[in-house]
Parts: C-alpha cells; structure tokens; sequence
C-alpha cells in the first residue's frame, strides 16, 4: 500500500527495492477515456505511485503519466483517497533499474543536495556522433559521445571551454563541469526521460 510519508536522508539513498520516495513533481495524466488532468506527485517507488489529483478513474482503470525530470509511466488505478489516487506498475526489469536510479537521484538532489552524475547508468549510444553548440556564440563543433546518462554526457572533442560553459549537445541543453585529455563533460538541465533512454538514444 502506497502512503505519502517523507523520508529522511541522512546520507546519499539508494533505491533499487520498493521503497517509497516522497517527492513533489508536477504532472498530468489521462484515463482511458482519454481525458487528461494535472496532478502532482506524492511518492513513488518502483512498483507504484500515489498523485494528488482532481479525477480519481476506477479502481483498474489504466492511467498514463507524464511526470516532469521522469517521463512517461503507466499503471493501474489500485486505491483512491480524498485528493488524489494510487496505482501499481509493472515495470520491465530494466525500465525499473533506470527508474530506480532516477529515484535515487531525485531524493539525494531534495535531501542531500546535488548527487555525482556517476550515480546514473552509463550506455555508449548506437549514434555517437553530435553536434556540440556553444550558447554564447553560436559557434558548432561536431563530438563524439563517449558514454551518456540521463543526466548528463561524455564528449570526445579537440575544442575546450571553460568549466560552466552553456552548451548543446544536440537538442540537450547542460553546461560543462569536467575537462579531461581529449574531450569534456556536460551535465544536462533537464534529465533525460527514461522511456527515450537507451542505445538508440539520439541527443
């Protein structure tokens, strides 16, 4: 049963069971009569969630998520409350382990500050060519990616900004926060949504 409690978090949390996270992000969802309504998340785990929201469905009912910082979930109406619902999701193992990192990054970002990219799997995309754009002048180098995450890449390039430059990796906006021999790392504003993260990921 999902409920909505905080967490506290002495230290960097990691998240890979069912353990609930409390956090506040705001949302929207349809039902399968395909009305959409805002929400807010209340918590959430790998295995459901529970949102404050204006329209409950049916205990059942199948309900489509979109969540800032997380993307798109699905799950299935289990239990209703005053303001708002809970759903359970089945998850694919590996849609759950990515989940399962962004849980733990959102909680330590709300708890314990900012959290070491390092603490986001890693993939090599199939497409490793991009474009790098600085923001302030324009200017366009093409990169390799190295590695990616959700929050952040890896480049292989010969041009070197300096730290907390604005940049785009494709249509990914970060700024760099690491240089290191032939190339740098970029640290994206927003993360990427886990239903878009995986090998055949374009930036």
């Amino acid at each position: 049963m999902l409920q909505n409690r905080a967490i506290s978090v002495p230290k960097p949390l990691e998240l890979r069971r069912h353990r609930r996270a409390a956090v506040s992000i705001p949302g929207r969802y349809m039902l399968e009569n395909r009305r959409e309504f805002d929400c807010r998340l209340m918590d959430i785990s790998v295995g459901g969630l529970a949102v404050a929201a204006p329209s409950k469905g049916a205990v059942g009912e199948k309900v489509v998520f979109y969540f800032e910082d997380i993307g798109r979930l699905e799950g299935m109406v289990v239990r209703s409350f005053d303001d708002g619902f809970a759903v359970v999701m089945a998850l694919a193992p590996n849609k759950r382990e990515r989940l399962a990192d962004l849980l733990t990054w959102l909680v330590n970002r709300e708890n314990v500050g900012a959290v070491s990219d390092r603490k986001h799997k890693r993939i090599t995309p199939r497409n490793r060519i991009a474009d790098m754009t600085i923001v302030a002048t324009g200017r366009r180098h093409e990169v390799e990616v190295i590695d990616v995450s959700q929050s952040g890449v890896g480049v292989k390039t010969t041009v070197a900004p300096e730290i907390d430059t604005r940049v785009e990796i494709g249509k990914r906006s970060g700024r760099i926060v690491r240089h290191f021999p032939d190339g740098l790392a970029v640290v994206f504003n927003r993360l990427i949504p886990i239903e878009e993260f995986d090998e055949d990921i374009i930036l």
